[in-house]
C-alpha cells in the first residue's frame, strides 16, 4: 500500500490571487491587443486580395473576404515579370544562404578554439565592420570595379557574412562543442576540416538552422541592394517588381493576356498590391516551421550561454 502512494504523482496548482491575478490578467490583455495589432494588417490584406474591388475601395473589407474573388491572384500567374522575380529571389536566396552560411561557419570555428593564433586580432577586426564602414559611396565603386554591376553576385558578396551571426555561432561552438571531442577525434586521426564537417556541423545544426533562416529571409526582403547594383529588370528580384508596383501603382498591361476596361485595370491594380504582398511573404511564412522547433535552442545557445 506504501508503495503505491508513493509511485502516486501529487500535482499542486497554485491559485493567483489579489496583486498576482491582476498583474496576469493585464498582461495576458495586453499580449492579446499586441496579438491583435499585429495580426490585423496580415487578415486584411489577405481578405482584400480576394475581395471585389469596389468593396476594398471604400473600406468594407475589414476581416473576412466581400465579393470573393481570385483574379487577382489569376492575373499575377499571367504576369511574366512577377515570374521572373520570383525566380530571381529563390536563387538569391537559396545560393546567398549557402554561401553565408559556409563562410560564418569557416569563420566562426576556428575563431572560437582557444588555440586558434590571433584570435583577438582577427576578432577585432570582424567586429570593428560592425560599427565603422566606408558608406554607400565606397560599397558602390568597389562593386562596379570589380565588375559585379549588373551581375548576380553584386547581390551576394557584398553581404556574403553577417559578423552578428559569426558572434552567434562562435559562442555556440564554444558552448556545445566541449575541446575533449577535438582531442578524442584528433587520436583517431581526424583533422581540423574532417572535425568541423563529420563532427561540429552535425552537432549545430539548430544553430545552423536559426542562421539560415536570418540570411535567407534577409536575401528575400532585399530589394536596396537591387535597386542600387541592378539596372537589367531580367535579375530584379521579386522584392523590387513588388515596390515598383506599390510605388508607381503601375503595371504592364501587354505582359497580361487579357486586357480589361481602364475602370477594371485600375480596380484591379489595388487587389494586385496586396496580392503582390501575399505572395511574396508566402515563401518565408512556409519556411519558419521547419526551422521553429529550432529556433529557441539555437537562439539560446548562441546568445546566452557562456
Amino acid at each position: 500500500m506504501a508503495s503505491i502512494l508513493s509511485s502516486r504523482k501529487t500535482t499542486y496548482r497554485i491559485r493567483e490571487r489579489g496583486v498576482d491575478l491582476a498583474v496576469s490578467m493585464t498582461n495576458n490583455l495586453f499580449l492579446v491587443m499586441v496579438l491583435g495589432i499585429i495580426l490585423f494588417p496580415l487578415i486584411f490584406v489577405l481578405s482584400a486580395s480576394f475581395s471585389d474591388p469596389i468593396a476594398v475601395g471604400t473600406g468594407q473589407v475589414l476581416l473576412w473576404p466581400v465579393g470573393f474573388t481570385t483574379k487577382a491572384y489569376t492575373t499575377i500567374f499571367e504576369y511574366g515579370a512577377i515570374w521572373t522575380g520570383y525566380m530571381n529571389s529563390i536563387y538569391y536566396a537559396v545560393v546567398g544562404t549557402l554561401v553565408n552560411i559556409t563562410l560564418t561557419l569557416l569563420a566562426a570555428y576556428p575563431l572560437s578554439r582557444n588555440d586558434f593564433f590571433g584570435k583577438k586580432v582577427m576578432l577585432f577586426l570582424f567586429v570593428f565592420t560592425m560599427f565603422f564602414n566606408g558608406g554607400l559611396i565606397p560599397l558602390y565603386l568597389t562593386v562596379n570595379q570589380l565588375g559585379l554591376y549588373n551581375n548576380r553576385l553584386a547581390l551576394i558578396i557584398p553581404s556574403a557574412m553577417s559578423v552578428w551571426n559569426m558572434m552567434i555561432a562562435i559562442t555556440y561552438f564554444r558552448t556545445s562543442i566541449p575541446s575533449e571531442l577535438l582531442e578524442a577525434a584528433q587520436l583517431d586521426g581526424c583533422n581540423d576540416f574532417q572535425f568541423l564537417w563529420r563532427i561540429v556541423v552535425p552537432l549545430s545544426a539548430p544553430m545552423i538552422a536559426v542562421l539560415s533562416l536570418f540570411y535567407a529571409v534577409s536575401h528575400w526582403n532585399n530589394f536596396f541592394g537591387a535597386l542600387i547594383f541592378l539596372s537589367n529588370k531580367e535579375l530584379f528580384p521579386l522584392q523590387l517588381i513588388l515596390r515598383d508596383i506599390l510605388t508607381n501603382s503601375t503595371i504592364d498591361i501587354n505582359m497580361l493576356k487579357d486586357a480589361a476596361t481602364i475602370s477594371e485595370r485600375q480596380g484591379l491594380q489595388q487587389l494586385l498590391k496586396y496580392a503582390l504582398i501575399v505572395v511574396a511573404s508566402v515563401p518565408v511564412l512556409a519556411l519558419y516551421p521547419f526551422v521553429q522547433k529550432h529556433f529557441v535552442k539555437g537562439m539560446l545557445l548562441g546568445g546566452i550561454k557562456g
